[in-house]
């Protein structure tokens, strides 16, 4: 596998994943909007920060626009302008996907050609205006039936280890900004009640999808740090940082080893500094220091993404991978 195509396997995962994650982030806000516990600004301004949209945001459509949960839906939904819109993320994972189509199976092309599709016509307008949760979801739907359709469908090789890499250090990525949320509605609200905390990370673990799989693991008994921990240090959910990050780092160790050169490069160094850091970090459930944490995670994500792609272009655009690298597991 040439090189080229292992950066578009790449970027295919990510921008899966992000379109996921995105439908995600709108579908958990609204229902707190909905709710009517907190004030609109308070929910949908932090949105706008974790998806790193805030400075141009606010340009475009001002700082009252922030409490507009319609002007910020839209944009983060149609705006072909927005790198982070549903809109963006489709249309750039079905492009990534038709340049590598002679690596994906045929079933893993037609779902996520026709999820491109589906935003791009007449009914996903009508969904959107007429029943909004049923369009995230639809979008949610149509993003894991691609996903899935990748592992149960694809060989477990080196297109399959890329794509794959991709996904989780998104996942990984994305997960940290949605539980960065319960910081910048904190900072807004300035309450600290523990009733308060407690709701807002529940919303935030039902927006992993990791309700259920809490529950079972801690027996129904519910309090911050045991969100925290679970939504962080669990190495058995597979939306948790430290799952997402042990996962792309056994990934990258199993493609870089059947390289001309074995040794590990700096994106295998920096996940490992980073998967040893958040396992000796306390996960509290304070603030402060899960702010910091989660910041650090995003931070280092981004750079092992450019560190991948630096990487790869390398071993310039003609250099063939290995194929005989173990498939990943994640």
């Amino acid at each position: 596998m040439i090189s080229r195509v292992a950066d578009h396997c790449f970027w295919f995962g990510r921008y899966l994943e992000r379109s996921e994650s995105t439908a995600r982030l709108l579908q958990a806000t609204r229902t707190l909007a909905l709710d009517g516990t907190l004030p609109f600004t308070q929910c949908w301004q932090p949105l706008i920060i974790v998806s790193g949209q805030f400075p141009e945001f606010k340009e475009r459509f001002g700082l009252d626009a922030l409490g507009d949960g319609e002007v910020v839906q839209g944009y983060m939904t149609w705006d072909a302008k927005t790198p982070v819109s549903l809109k963006s993320c489709l249309g750039a994972a079905r492009e990534n996907a038709r340049i590598v189509r002679d690596v994906l199976s045929l079933d893993t092309w037609e779902a996520t050609n026709e999820l491109y599709h589906f935003m791009e016509r007449e009914p996903a307008r009508k969904l959107y205006d007429q029943n909004r949760d049923e369009f995230y979801l639809s979008v949610r739907r149509g993003t894991q039936l691609a996903l899935g359709l990748v592992r149960s469908t694809m060989l477990h090789d080196q297109p399959m280890n890329f794509l794959w890499l991709g996904v989780m250090l998104e996942r990984a990525g994305q997960t940290a900004r949605i539980l960065d949320m319960h910081h910048h509605i904190m900072e807004i609200e300035g309450d600290e009640h523990d009733i308060m905390q407690t709701a807002l990370w529940l919303s935030l673990l039902r927006a992993c999808s990791g309700g259920e799989a809490f529950m079972r693991k801690h027996q129904g008994r519910i309090s911050p740090q045991a969100l925290v921990s679970f939504l962080v240090k669990d190495l058995t959910f597979p939306r948790s940082l430290a799952y997402c990050l042990k996962s792309a780092h056994r990934i990258v160790g199993d493609i870089w080893s059947n390289t001309a050169t074995a040794e590990p490069g700096a994106a295998s160094l920096r996940l490992g500094r980073l998967g040893e850091h958040l396992k000796e970090s306390s996960a509290s459930a304070d603030g402060a220091h899960i702010h910091e944490l989660l910041t650090h995670v995003v931070d280092q994500t981004a750079l092992v993404c450019s560190d991948i792609g630096k990487e790869i272009q390398g071993l310039n655009s003609d250099a063939w991978f290995g194929v005989q690298a173990q498939s990943s597991t994640s």
